[in-house]
């Protein structure tokens, strides 16, 4: 009999349920990827993550992220509350302030900064680069943008773990204010192979200095309320377009007010290398009870709840 725990996560919240959704399963060790699959679909979260141990020798350890109908090699959001999952359930320590996260874009690694309720995990972004930039840079652009007033940066097309439009707006209020035409960005993630577009602006907000807005189009998600491998790239390009900005070495993002979240996101810029990252919160803490099957055999997987007490 299999024990499994499954933590339900609020990751980058700035208030209580602010943050985005995210489910942990741990102790799935033996459940084929088509298992781990209808488990996602079933959760029907944006994503779902599966806590293994590591294969590769300098990880601490292995993550696979799950979509409802895929698997992605990588994920901002996922990474950073599944460290925090690995963190609060004692499955790994950080070395030297790192965690190394195992998954499909590599083993990557994560600042561990601050202790409890206060800490942050900052996610190093994977390798970006800019694909295609200025308003002419794809015919279906312009439709996305909706005519929307730009700001200082002209957009671009990002490709880092994720690929993402990203459009800088006049200001935060035109931003917070933005009626989208979710058709017309649909079209454009799907004729360049993209997520979708991201908009962002700069603020002169005391508790975060750019507001951010993510329509995933291109994964059937209207708009996301906390995305990390995006303000991932939005960090890289605005380093790569301005070494010496007043944003050169980090800031904060609010993001989700539009759909009803509140989440807070921190950017760290050191030179080429950018970490996204923020605080998680376990809003469910217990045991799954799940059937698995495979084309060989039924087994049911249970979990007791007074063994989980020891498990810490």
């Amino acid at each position: 009999m299999t024990v499994l725990r499954y933590l339900h996560m609020d990751v980058f919240a700035a208030t209580p349920g602010g943050g985005n959704h995210l489910g942990v399963v741990i102790g799935a060790d033996g459940w084929s990827t088509a298992e781990m699959q209808r488990f996602a679909r079933w959760t029907a979260l944006v994503e779902t993550t599966f806590l293994l141990p590591p294969t590769a020798p300098d990880a601490s350890y292995r993550v696979r992220i799950f979509m409802p109908h895929k698997e992605i090699p990588f994920a901002g959001h996922p990474s950073v509350g599944s460290a925090h999952a690995v963190l609060s359930c004692g499955l790994a320590a950080p070395r030297d302030g790192i965690l190394w996260q195992e998954c499909g874009a590599g083993v990557l690694p994560i600042r561990v900064e601050g202790h409890g309720a206060e800490r942050e995990l900052l996610l190093q972004s994977p390798p970006s680069r800019i694909v295609a930039t200025g308003h002419e840079a794809h015919p279906l652009l312009a439709a996305a943008l909706g005519g929307v007033e730009a700001g200082a940066l002209p957009p671009a097309l990002i490709d880092g773990g994720r690929r993402w439009w990203l459009a800088e707006l006049a200001d935060e209020a035109s931003l917070r204010a933005w009626q989208p035409d979710h058709a017309a960005i649909g079209a454009l993630a799907q004729a360049s192979d993209s997520m979708g577009l991201c908009v962002f602006a700069r603020s002169a907000h005391a508790e975060y200095q750019l507001a951010v807005r993510a329509f995933p189009a291109g994964v059937g998600v209207v708009e996301d309320p906390a995305s990390g491998a995006a303000n991932g790239l939005i960090a890289a390009y605005i380093a790569h377009a301005e070494p010496h900005g007043l944003l050169s070495h980090g800031y904060r993002v609010s993001q989700g007010r539009e759909v009803g979240h509140d989440a807070r996101l921190v950017a760290r810029i050191d030179g080429a290398t950018t970490w996204i990252g923020g605080r998680s919160h376990t809003v469910v803490d217990g045991s799954l009870d799940w059937i698995t099957r495979d084309a060989s055999e039924t087994r049911v997987v249970e979990a007791s709840a007074e063994r989980l007490v020891g498990l810490g």
